[in-house]
């Protein structure tokens, strides 16, 4: 999934060299390595690959050693450690770093299955990192009374990629037979998704056809509900998005209302916007505020609600619509995000600004699982 930490970190290559420490895949009968490779944006990614049946406390001294073996214990240079989760904490908290930043993109002790050691490695990571990033208005409001300086980053847009949208003609193979009216979903389908209120519009509306793109994770695929007009395609590329888009009538954003999306800013919520796509939602928060009060996104709490909200959708002239959707992007984009945050770290650490190619803090970054 091409999401917030593949936008930023992507973009800070620009001053650091990066090295992304992903989770860790376990083979059988394999000495434990780390697999780096270096990708087009020009980020390193490294992977721990780790034997399987390996007990819980040697995972995390088998990740603890690999990444101690690639950027020492201590810092030679100037170094940032930028955490997408806490769990990082167990194996990296002896390291040495100069500038410690926790980018919280949601409220995890709150996810199905969390755990206690959770809770506790955040209180420790709010305890060392310098920086505390939100993913989101409402998670800004959760967590500012837990650090000195805690700064809110709702979800920005990458406006030229998912513009194309508006221009592209041809479906995708997959797509193409899928009859109109047609309402899509993207993103990762998990229990943050309302399945029972996808049912129920598909049955109140079996004439609409509902497009479902992305990986399902944490939850039983058998779950799912089967429909006619009920289209599971799976996985999509970055790249493949605005193909898709480009088909759909209307953006379906069927988040359930629960712990897990209490704090949540849907990235897709602008990127659905820019691609010109109208967009239903449940009512999120962050979603609520800003794109509902201002008239982008219709908000809709069940099946009827949703029905009426596309046909007042189908209603509407597009064009007064669009233009008001644009002069709200237009004040936002990843690389204002990034550039705010950059300010940020450097008004902390007290240097200056410099651009590559000349290699300056490297950055160590954890991604959260899907």
């Amino acid at each position: 999934m091409w999401q917030r930490p593949q936008h930023l970190l992507s973009r800070a290559v620009k001053h650091y060299d990066v090295l992304i420490v992903e989770e860790p895949i376990f083979k059988p009968g394999v000495s434990p390595h780390m697999d780096a490779s270096e990708r087009p944006q020009g980020v390193t990614v490294a992977v721990p690959i780790l034997p399987e049946g390996l007990a819980h406390e040697d995972v995390i001294a088998e990740q603890h050693d690999l990444i101690e073996g690639m950027i020492g214990r201590e810092a030679t240079g100037s170094r940032v450690f930028w955490y997408y989760t806490p769990m990082a904490m167990a194996f990296t908290s002896d390291l040495e770093c100069d500038l410690c930043i926790y980018d919280n993109m949601d409220e995890l002790s709150l996810f199905r299955g969390a755990s206690q050691q959770l809770i506790d490695l955040e209180n420790a990571l709010f305890a060392r990192c310098d920086l505390v990033f939100t993913g989101g208005m409402s998670l800004y409001e959760a967590k500012r009374h837990r650090h000195r300086s805690v700064h809110g980053f709702p979800s920005s847009i990458d406006f030229q990629h998912f513009s194309q949208a508006r221009s592209i003609q041809a479906d995708p193979v997959d797509q193409e037979k899928i009859p109109h009216m047609r309402l899509g979903f993207f993103g990762v389908i998990d229990e943050r998704m309302d399945i029972d209120l996808l049912a129920s519009v598909a049955d109140l509306r079996p004439d609409w056809h509902f497009v479902m793109i992305g990986p399902v994770v944490k939850i039983d695929p058998a779950s799912l509900p089967q429909r006619s007009n009920i289209h599971w395609l799976g996985g999509k590329s970055y790249n493949e998005l605005p193909h898709y888009l480009a088909g759909w009538d209307v953006g379906f954003m069927n988040f359930a209302l629960n712990e897990s999306t209490k704090f949540i800013s849907p990235t897709k919520t602008p990127e659905f916007l820019a691609a010109g796509v109208p967009v239903v939602s449940t009512p999120i928060t962050d979603v609520v505020r800003p794109y509902g009060e201002k008239g982008l996104v219709e908000i809709a709490k069940d099946a009827a609600e949703v029905v009426a909200k596309v046909e007042a959708i189908r209603a509407r002239p597009k064009e007064p619509w669009l233009a008001k959707v644009d002069r709200h992007l237009a004040s936002g984009s990843w690389d204002k995000t990034w550039a705010s945050m950059h300010r940020l770290m450097l008004e902390t650490t007290g240097e200056s600004a410099s651009e590559r190619p000349v290699p300056s803090l490297p950055v160590y970054a954890t991604t959260p699982a899907e």
